[in-house]
């Protein structure tokens, strides 16, 4: 079994990035399994939540790049789970919605993500991974605010 030093095992960086790794590793073969990727539960949840919305404003709440977002609308509009129709207040822009088989996926992918959860936060009462939520979430809204 490899060791890691003990000055570096300690700190909360080294532990932040070599947890991220498990994460977007199980997370991303559990949306493989369903014929998906990270940027679709990201539009389909953001679509779900918030409502139909331009490319530039998804981008913006669901942190994407924009030409990420275009890549994944363009995805997610041919396989029927988005649609895009001209904004009627701008001709120029599209309006992105959820359709009701996008809907469906983002059933489908909230499974296999909350089986990822799972599978990560194995070690750990239901307690501590309140604990954890609530702690990661108050540092990076830390961050996000300085």
């Amino acid at each position: 079994m490899e060791q890691t030093p003990a000055r570096l095992a300690g700190k909360p960086t080294w532990l932040v990035t070599q947890l991220a790794v498990h994460a977007h590793r199980l997370s991303s073969e559990g949306f493989a399994e369903v014929g998906a990727r990270g940027y679709h539960y990201r539009i389909l949840s953001t679509l779900d939540e918030f409502g139909g919305s331009s490319q530039a404003d998804l981008g913006r709440r669901s942190n994407m790049d924009r030409s990420d977002v275009v890549a994944a609308v363009n995805q997610l509009a041919d396989l029927g789970f988005v649609e895009r129709t001209p904004d009627p207040a701008d001709r120029r822009r599209n309006i992105v919605t959820l359709t009701e088989a996008g809907a469906r996926q983002l059933d489908r992918l909230d499974e296999v993500l909350g089986r990822a959860q799972d599978e990560l936060l194995a070690p750990l009462a239901e307690e501590e991974r309140a604990t954890l939520v609530r702690l990661l979430t108050r540092t990076l809204e830390h961050h996000r605010n300085a």
